[in-house]
């Protein structure tokens, strides 16, 4: 299972491309509505991707079905990110190199995986 998460300033549609190369083996790819594109969806089905769990825009012409028990499964993931942004240095950015920032990610989620066993 694959997650899409994009920076919040970039488009989701921009995101998406930059991921085609980088996407790994997955069966089921969960994303909100902004992956909900035809050439997003395209490029899944190349790689064998199902895309069964993006709820479709409201604006889309044919709906797509999705799979709403799979897409709940999404808050998880979420959670997670917002107890990430609990620590300050993570939320505010602190860290100027992109490795120091992943180092701090790394280190908040070994604390927050410790504490929860």
């Amino acid at each position: 299972m694959v997650l899409c998460s994009s920076e919040g300033q970039l488009s989701n549609h921009i995101g998406a491309k930059l991921i085609y190369p980088a996407m790994p083996d997955a069966k089921v790819l969960i994303g909100d509505k902004g992956y909900d594109g035809d050439a997003f969806r395209d490029a899944l089905n190349a790689r064998k991707i199902k895309a069964c769990s993006i709820p479709p825009r409201s604006n889309r012409t044919t709906p797509r079905s999705y799979s709403k028990s799979l897409y709940k499964q999404r808050h998880k993931v979420e959670n997670v990110f917002a107890k990430l942004k609990d620590w300050r240095r993570i939320a505010t950015r602190y860290d100027r190199c992109a490795h120091t920032f992943m180092s701090a990610i790394c280190i908040a989620a070994v604390v927050m995986f410790w504490i929860i066993q």
